[in-house]
């Protein structure tokens, strides 16, 4: 418009484009001038169960004489994320809150932030990338369990028969302390070491729990039934620790066999990080583990539901479309679209 009205000697135009020029010049000056930006951006908690509930917070304050008007986006797992930031003020401090998603359990990356400062009429901007970048580490949700059922715990391993009393499994050694019953030294580590060691066998008597995960991608028609099958586990093997019941855990591919007897970190650690395999591996839950074997899967192995009618006691627990409890020979199959539905079932008619 300028040059067309110097072109043409017409004085309107000539102004009004004068006018737009010195429109775009301030504001191009207005973001290279502008009031310093404080920023600070925390995210809580870093680690936090599958959909509950984490926040990343901003934190902005300007100084100087003009508002500030920013636009700002967070990066979540690789996909960009707006984040509302109203019009800073001078010495005024604005905290603004948003949601991280928690819908799958994995870590994930937050950040890099970007910000782009306005300028007059937005004819301008400026771009500053906080690239500070945030784990968050989404693990299973741990759903209350009522208990395991009676269950017929195996003697020594390798043996089939069945026993009411007594501790034949060893399945840990601590230093002796006095009162301890001198009847439960273990000498050759004792011998070894020059301390006294005292056994910890595992009660016979006590349910123990093997949970056997179908991770076969074939398994789960919508890969989000393989979360719901990572937090019934998460759930069963918790609450069997919780009451001093010895734990096993294993995968369908093989990929994980891991036994516990007091601590469920190492085993909800394996649970989070876990994927689906295209692997159609059946491993064989071990003998001494016959006892309580829960296979939890996203449809009906034959293959598995023969494993967990080896046991003691058997549960496949499936996560499909909920249907009454049923049962596969002398094994007892429960159903439920969600974790939640399994569980109740559990509590309802398995647990003691």
């Amino acid at each position: 418009m300028l040059g067309v009205g110097l072109w043409w000697r017409y004085a309107g135009m000539t102004a009004f484009g004068l006018a737009l020029v010195a429109l775009v010049i301030a504001s191009a000056i207005s973001v290279l001038i502008a009031s310093p930006l404080s920023v600070s951006r925390t995210v809580r908690p870093r680690t936090v169960p599958r959909l509950a509930r984490c926040t990343g917070r901003l934190e902005l304050s300007v100084s100087g004489r003009w508002p500030v008007a920013l636009d700002a986006v967070d990066v979540v797992a690789g996909s960009p994320a707006a984040v509302d930031v109203p019009l800073l003020k001078p010495g005024v401090v604005e905290a603004v809150d948003y949601a991280i998603p928690t819908e799958r359990r994995g870590v994930f990356d937050v950040g890099p932030l970007t910000l782009q400062r306005k300028g007059l009429a937005g004819l301008a901007q400026a771009r500053t990338v906080l690239g500070e970048v945030i784990q968050v580490r989404v693990v299973p949700r741990v759903l209350p369990v009522r208990g395991l059922p009676s269950g017929a715990r195996r003697g020594q391993v390798g043996a089939d028969e069945r026993v009411e009393r007594g501790g034949t499994d060893l399945v840990g050694l601590r230093e002796y302390v006095p009162g301890d019953d001198l009847r439960r030294l273990h000498w050759a580590t004792s011998a070894r070491t020059g301390t006294l060691m005292i056994r910890e066998d595992a009660d016979p008597a006590r349910p123990h729990l093997a949970v056997l995960l179908d991770d076969n991608v074939s398994s789960y028609p919508d890969p989000q039934r393989f979360e719901e099958a990572v937090e019934v586990a998460a759930s069963l093997i918790t609450s069997a620790l919780e009451q001093g019941h010895p734990v096993r855990l294993l995968t369908s591919s093989g990929g994980t066999s891991l036994e516990e007897t007091q601590d469920p970190a190492p085993i909800l650690s394996a649970l989070a990080d876990l994927e689906l395999q295209d692997s159609d591996g059946r491993p064989t839950v071990p003998v001494r583990d016959l006892d309580v074997v829960a296979v939890i899967s996203g449809t009906t192995v034959p293959a598995l539901v023969l494993e967990a009618g080896r046991a003691a006691f058997g549960t496949v627990l499936v996560v499909d479309e909920k249907r009454p409890v049923g049962a596969a020979g002398s094994v007892l199959v429960i159903t439920g679209a969600k974790a939640e539905d399994l569980i109740d079932s559990w509590n309802a008619v398995v647990a003691r």
